[in-house]
């Protein structure tokens, strides 16, 4: 661990970068703010000094004002380009580049000469799109960051897995910036409070020249009160003319773009079980992060099952699987996770409490006719075995062991 530069190794994310380091592809690595990638970046680093310390490492980050100055493609290039030493190959780091006007020139420039090894961060899904797609296309390799899984909660926490450190990840979240703030809840919601006005008025208000902040709260808190429910455009619009918000399905659907352009929240399609056709209306949405979540809407018991769902999916994305919600005829599969040819079924549950519930669960998975792997899980302490083939996970178990 560098003296300089302290963290705490993410290890599922240095290994995914790791077999690219010295290419000449450049690695993108894009998450909301505050999720950790420049601590990601600090972890290749020194990966990158131990191996070669012969190379010279750069590290640009535009949310420091030492790099105020550079603000177009042609800044970056001539600041590299002083920084330079001669002779030497060059490690250059650039976080939150989206901030740079144009940067995708100056890491064309940069990715032809030899001499680069290329890393950067975003917060903005439109990175990789459009004209940058066009100059970079498969000169690049995207790895999503996402805040603290419960494994990596309990690393930076020092915690044991328990029921209470559990319902501390549920409260709190996974912003790693939590273990150096004082273990009050106070304190860690005016933080998680910050960031949050921070992802709303310098990633959605200024970039995309949004007027209308009440409403964007107003879709927010929507949001956050339907978590994990099916959705569409025109609902979430009913709802708001019911609320004497007289808006439009197209604004509600521009606005719902800009919350998931900066990873704020992620969309879930809905795929058909059998015919894997994908439906285009009703969707659901996840927050990235359950502690800025109940920074602005109060964790409740009420709400556990659409929390259990939210964690579950939070998790499936952390492990790197495609995700949508099933349906099949009029029943519903929660989730549907996809990778490596295979597919998982999944169904959240609270508690398997009565014959009633245990039916439902296990009911709509028995009725998928084929052989791939399928699971409830649900926060039973003694979730175990399986049930005609079914398995039965603890949520617990399911955040530490799938």
């Amino acid at each position: 661990m560098s003296k300089t530069r302290p963290y705490i190794p993410r290890n599922s994310y240095f290994k995914q970068v790791e077999p690219y380091i010295g290419s000449n592809l450049i690695k993108v690595l894009v998450g909301q703010r505050r999720v950790g990638k420049s601590y990601i970046l600090f972890q290749l680093m020194d990966e990158i000094e131990k191996r070669d310390p012969s190379v010279q490492v750069l590290y640009i980050n535009k949310e420091d004002y030492a790099f105020d100055s550079i603000k177009t493609y042609s800044d970056l290039i001539e600041y590299v380009q002083e920084q330079k030493q001669e002779n030497k190959d060059i490690a250059l780091f650039i976080d939150e580049i989206q901030d740079i006007e144009e940067f995708e020139r100056a890491l064309r420039h940069f990715q032809n000469k030899e001499e680069y090894d290329l890393y950067c961060t975003g917060s903005n899904a439109q990175l990789l799109s459009g004209e940058l797609a066009t100059y970079l296309a498969g000169r690049h390799i995207q790895i999503r960051v996402f805040s603290l899984s419960y494994t990596e909660f309990l690393d930076f926490h020092l915690l044991a897995d328990s029921n209470d450190s559990l319902l501390k990840y549920i409260k709190y979240g996974g912003m790693p910036h939590l273990i150096n703030l004082k273990n009050e809840e106070r304190v860690y919601y005016e933080y998680l409070n910050n960031v949050f006005n921070t992802i709303v008025l310098k990633d959605i208000v200024m970039r995309f020249n949004v007027r209308n902040l009440s409403f964007l709260n107003d879709l927010i808190y929507f949001l956050a009160d339907n978590t994990g429910s099916i959705v569409s455009a025109k609902r979430i619009s009913d709802y708001l003319k019911s609320q004497k918000i007289n808006l439009s399905p197209k604004l509600v659907l521009e606005y719902l773009s800009h919350l998931e352009s900066v990873f704020f929240i992620d969309r879930v399609k809905r795929a058909d079980v059998v015919g894997r056709k994908i439906f285009e209306i009703g969707d659901k949405f996840f927050f990235e992060d359950l502690g800025l979540r109940h920074s602005l809407v109060a964790y409740q018991q009420k709400d556990i099952h659409k929390i259990i769902e939210n964690l579950i999916y939070h998790h499936l994305k952390y492990r790197q699987y495609k995700v949508y919600v099933g349906k099949l005829d009029d029943k519903e599969i929660d989730f549907i996770a996809e990778k490596d040819g295979s597919r998982t079924y999944i169904q959240a549950a609270y508690l398997i409490k009565d014959e009633a519930t245990h039916q439902r669960e296990f009911g709509n998975l028995l009725k998928i006719a084929d052989n791939f792997r399928k699971l409830v899980v649900s926060m039973d302490e003694v979730a175990e075995g399986h049930h005609l083939g079914i398995e039965h996970w603890s949520l617990r178990k399911f955040l530490t062991a799938f």
